[in-house]
């Protein structure tokens, strides 16, 4: 699969402009400022081609990049607290609309600042997709600013801060260093190798 060839294909701010789906998809979910964008460069060996900013909140949109013939989705960053209840509101429908869809949603990849604890809403998404039986692993980002030992120690605390940590794959991540990144590479890889589109249904 040739990561560098990645494009933006498109951006929605409404749930109702997202076309249906029509290939494989894995979607990439945090808070605001968790790094997904910065995260979504690294797998892609590009600089700038997912937006990145240090104002939380910065992606309020739906935007897809097409790698050979899937999609991978960056999600609006949920739990920003400096804006309106409206704006809240939309980020919300956005997301949930997204998962609530008929896609194929292949995997979420859930972000996690590694340094701390995950927050409610974090905790929020995590049961969500567990009680939808969405496929997920964890991505704990920045890594690169704490050391081994410390990465050690935060994995082990993990294991009490997550229900079900024992049955999650979770990866500690750099966007600096390219930790983790070959890792969530070789995964998406393996899943788009085993992919089966679903038919849809004929009706008698």
């Amino acid at each position: 699969m040739n990561f560098n060839q990645a494009k933006f294909t498109a951006s929605y701010g409404l749930l109702g402009q997202i076309p249906a789906s029509n290939r494989m998809e894995i979607a990439f979910a945090g808070r605001s400022n968790v790094g997904k964008s910065s995260l979504l460069n690294k797998i892609f060996n590009r600089k700038s081609l997912a937006r990145v900013s240090a104002v939380p909140g910065k992606t309020i949109t739906v935007n897809f990049y097409a790698v050979d013939d899937i999609y991978l989705v960056d999600l609006p960053g949920y739990g920003y607290a400096k804006v309106s209840k409206s704006e809240k509101r939309r980020w919300s429908e956005l997301i949930e609309g997204y998962f609530q869809g008929d896609r194929n949603l292949e995997l979420v990849v859930q972000l996690i600042d590694i340094r701390h604890a995950p927050t409610q809403d974090d905790l929020q998404m995590i049961q969500y997709l567990i009680d939808m039986e969405f496929p997920f692993l964890i991505a704990l980002t920045k890594s690169d600013k704490l050391s081994k030992r410390q990465q050690d120690e935060r994995l082990k605390a993990l294991q009490t801060e997550i229900p079900y940590a024992e049955q999650i794959t979770m990866i500690p991540c750099s966007s600096e260093t390219g930790q983790g990144i070959e890792q969530l590479r070789r995964i998406i890889e393996e899943l788009a190798a085993d992919y089966q589109p679903v038919s849809p249904v004929s009706k008698e």
